[in-house]
């Protein structure tokens, strides 16, 4: 196995620039994985591939405004991506200027002032701010869009899921981007139930795997939890017949997080996980999932990859180039049962 072998030349046409409007009128590629057989509909229309008893499993993180902009005492400007909280004060950042070693002061524009507490791999720092940031995100935050993004967001909350509720991404979970409310209470009254669990999205998701060989590659933690009641859930769901659903590849990992610190059995999860899933995993919970078309040689094309097969998802994404579906963030979707 190597990193070339989940590559693909994708047009920039087709990278989705703005998101659709209502989210739900996407497209959307229904993939087989066990005969590779696909079919073309619209998200709206994705209950004609459910049954009842069927529970769809939402991640209901929220993005922050992580991006900030900042002053050195001379005057340079610096920008900060917050990725991770480790305590009221203290965060694990990116940042974008020169001079920023331990020790350097920064000042956050319309928030407070900001110390690099330790340097960490190439542009990471540990920073510790005066005050928690958090009340300054309303003045001092702008979300942070993926760098394949060219075009300003005209609406903040299109990048958030409709269900989002605890802040902590960096990035969306976007495969949730398309469901609507209305679409969610319709799919509730065919018998579709729905179950929430939470990762926190960090900015590596969008990194390619530079390495040669895939397994070599160090993968990012993330924070995650499965409550109780979607134990619950899932439970019930396979007691009735129904299937387990991923709505995205975080709520992939963090239901095989659950059942790896579970050896194989559902438990409720709170934690970092750090799992990687390469063709050949050995899927424990998810039975199908809802996906967005992923990067080149990312660890996400190796994810669906390891779940409906390299060929059947490569063949899937020329049809979905050929057919003119729209790739990334703010594109269409694939359903691979």
């Amino acid at each position: 196995m190597k990193t070339s072998d989940f590559d693909y030349n994708l047009p920039p046409e087709s990278i989705a620039q703005t998101p659709l409007e209502p989210r739900d009128s996407s497209r959307l590629l229904v993939l087989s994985r066990d005969t590779g057989t696909i079919e073309h509909a619209i998200f709206r229309d994705i209950g004609r591939f459910l049954r009842p008893s069927d529970l769809l499993v939402v991640n209901r993180t929220r993005v922050i405004p992580a991006r900030l902009f900042a002053r050195k005492p001379t005057g340079g400007r610096v920008e900060v991506l917050l990725l991770r909280r480790e305590d009221l004060l203290t965060w694990e950042v990116l940042v974008g200027g020169k001079g920023l070693a331990a020790g350097k002061t920064v000042t956050i524009v319309n928030g407070p002032s900001a110390v690099i507490v330790e340097v960490l791999e190439g542009s990471h720092r540990r920073m510790r701010f005066a005050e928690p940031i958090e009340p300054y995100f309303s003045r001092a935050g702008h979300v942070p869009l993926p760098p394949y993004i060219h075009a300003p967001l005209q609406d903040p909350e299109r990048y958030q899921t409709v269900y989002a509720r605890e802040p902590g991404s960096a990035a969306a979970p976007t495969a949730g981007l398309h469901f609507t409310s209305r679409l969610m209470d319709e799919l509730k009254s065919q018998g579709i139930n729905f179950a929430e669990l939470t990762l926190h999205v960090g900015l590596d998701t969008f990194a390619p795997v530079t390495e040669a060989d895939p397994e070599q590659h160090q993968i990012h933690t993330e924070w995650c939890e499965v409550p109780p009641a979607t134990v619950d859930a899932i439970t019930n769901a396979r007691q009735s017949g129904g299937r387990i659903i991923a709505v995205g590849t975080t709520s992939v990992r963090t239901l095989e997080s659950a059942a790896r610190n579970g050896r194989d059995a559902i438990i409720s999860y709170s934690g970092p996980t750090n799992l990687y899933i390469l063709p050949g995993y050995r899927f424990k919970l998810v039975d199908a999932m809802i996906t967005n078309f992923h990067l080149p040689k990312s660890t996400l094309i190796m994810l669906v990859s390891a779940f409906a097969g390299r060929e059947h998802i490569l063949h899937a994404y020329d049809v979905a180039i050929h057919e003119h579906y729209r790739f990334y963030s703010f594109g269409d979707a694939m359903f691979i049962y």
